[in-house]
């Protein structure tokens, strides 16, 4: 599990085994509210710069209130520290 924090906002990731793969989990928090959830199943490996980073871009790609709040390059930029 790794929690990564933007401001307002706390995202929990998960990785999960499968039958057939692994999924990431992501858990989108505001003021410690759950407001969204995203996963995306993998049947190899990754080529993310860094864990979770496609299923958090997921993530901010389908809450409005995150993507409001963020520019992009920095969300990522801040991420990745």
């Amino acid at each position: 599990m790794k929690i990564f924090e933007y401001g307002d906002f706390k995202i929990i990731c998960e990785s999960q085994n499968t039958k057939y793969g692994f999924r990431h989990i992501a858990t989108l928090f505001k003021n410690n509210f759950e407001i969204g959830f995203e996963k995306c199943c993998y049947y190899n490996r990754t080529w993310e710069s860094f864990e979770f980073e496609s299923v958090i871009y997921k993530l901010r790609e389908n809450n409005k209130d995150l993507d409001k709040a963020i520019k992009e390059e920095e969300f990522f930029i801040k991420l990745k520290n």
